[in-house]
C-alpha cells in the first residue's frame, strides 16, 4: 500500500483505515479534507504523524481551563497520553490530510 494513494477511495469524507492491528497495538491511516471533530479523551497513547497537509488540535492541559493549540504541518509529530482530551478544530482540503496514528493501549 502507498499511503499517498487516494485515487481508490471515496474522499469527501473522512476516511479512516485500520493498517495494522496486534494485540495492544493499532495503526490506522486517516484522511481528512475539512473535517472536524469533537472532543475524545481515549484510554490508549496514541502517537500522530502528519505525512500529509495541515491540520489543528485543540488539547487541554492538566488544568480544564488551558487549552493549547497546536498547528500540525506535514512531517509534524504529536504524541497524546491516554486520557488526554483533543479534538481537531481544522484540517486542510487542499492538499488532504494524511494521518497515520498508532495507538497503544495502556497495560
Amino acid at each position: 500500500m502507498n499511503i499517498y494513494d487516494l485515487s481508490a477511495k471515496n474522499i469527501g469524507t473522512e476516511l479512516v483505515e485500520e493498517l495494522w492491528k496486534k494485540q495492544d497495538v493499532r495503526i490506522e491511516r486517516i484522511v481528512s479534507q475539512g473535517e472536524t471533530s469533537s472532543w475524545y479523551e481515549q484510554e490508549e497513547d496514541e502517537w500522530i504523524v502528519l505525512v500529509e497537509g495541515e491540520a489543528t488540535l485543540e488539547i487541554v492541559q492538566k488544568s480544564p481551563d488551558q487549552v493549547r493549540t497546536e498547528t500540525l504541518k506535514r512531517g509534524d509529530t504529536c504524541l497524546l497520553t491516554a486520557g488526554t482530551k483533543h479534538r481537531v478544530t481544522k484540517t486542510s482540503v487542499k492538499p488532504p490530510c494524511v494521518w497515520i496514528c498508532v495507538f497503544l493501549k495502556r497495560k
